[in-house]
């Protein structure tokens, strides 16, 4: 087997008949995780292992923040600007035209026209990672910026900005939370993908005594890889690999050497 596909105990190499994403499931007809189902014949669920709730105005005031004593807005995703918008809204606080916008792909630079005009704002971008955000960062070290994000966060953002004397306040405006996954009590899939540590967070509040036995689980990211081995689980796939991108080139791998084909 491919050293790849970093399975550690190939005795768990059995066949795949179902899988359990836990993500929302694809908007409209075309998803690679439909392909795969339909290719392989395999049941695969989609079910949110982690939900967004909104902070309201009263603990938002809390923290003491004003949107206005800052230059810059720094968004890592959709939810941020939905809800860094919402709270300006509901603060009666209206976004000046001279705010800059550090956004962390242009996939979320393009989702700020929902509150406002692009082409006459000043926005900045990232290729897609938080690293490449911070190359950009780095040449605009005088604004005073402000980081809305969620009460569970990476570090890498926060970290850099504060090691390197960048003005900036952080912003809870939303927080991540566990989903009830109660239903799922008596359902078992063959494989279970995780794409965040809030995700097995999430299995362990809900199942405390979750027992993995033949449950093989997949992990996107390091992160999520070791918050695999925290809780004391066995990681059975993981991604992306050199030749997989994504979660769904992983899981055809392990399908492949799994199912015989």
């Amino acid at each position: 087997m491919s050293e790849e596909l970093l399975i550690e105990d190939k005795a768990r190499l059995k066949k795949v008949s179902s899988i359990l994403v836990s993500q929302p499931k694809p908007t409209g007809d075309k998803s690679p995780y439909f392909d795969l189902a339909e290719k392989y014949n395999i049941k695969i669920d989609f079910r949110p292992f982690i939900q967004i709730d909104p902070v309201d105005i009263k603990e938002f005031r809390a923290q003491k923040i004003d949107i206005l004593k800052h230059s810059a807005v720094i968004f890592t995703s959709r939810n941020a600007v939905d809800h860094f918008f919402r709270l300006a809204a509901e603060s009666k606080v209206e976004i000046p035209s001279d705010m800059k916008y550090f956004c962390i792909s242009e996939q979320t630079a393009n989702y700020l026209q929902k509150y406002i005009v692009i082409r006459k704002r000043k926005i900045f971008t990232g290729s897609r990672t938080a690293t490449e955000l911070l190359e950009v960062l780095k040449k605009h070290k005088n604004e005073k910026y402000i980081f809305p994000c969620s009460n569970i966060r990476k570090n890498d953002i926060p970290d850099f900005l504060n090691e390197n004397g960048f003005d900036c306040t952080e912003a809870i405006i939303y927080k991540t939370v566990a989903s009830d996954l109660s239903d799922l009590a008596d359902v078992n899939y063959d494989i279970i993908a995780f794409f965040s540590p809030s995700g097995i967070n999430s299995l362990m509040v809900n199942f405390p005594d979750f027992e993995q036995k033949k449950t093989r689980i997949a992990a996107f990211g390091p992160t999520t890889a070791q918050a695999v081995r925290d809780a004391d689980l066995i990681l059975d796939i993981q991604a992306p690999l050199p030749n997989a991108p994504s979660m769904t080139g992983a899981l055809e791998l392990y399908i492949k050497k799994a199912n015989n084909i």
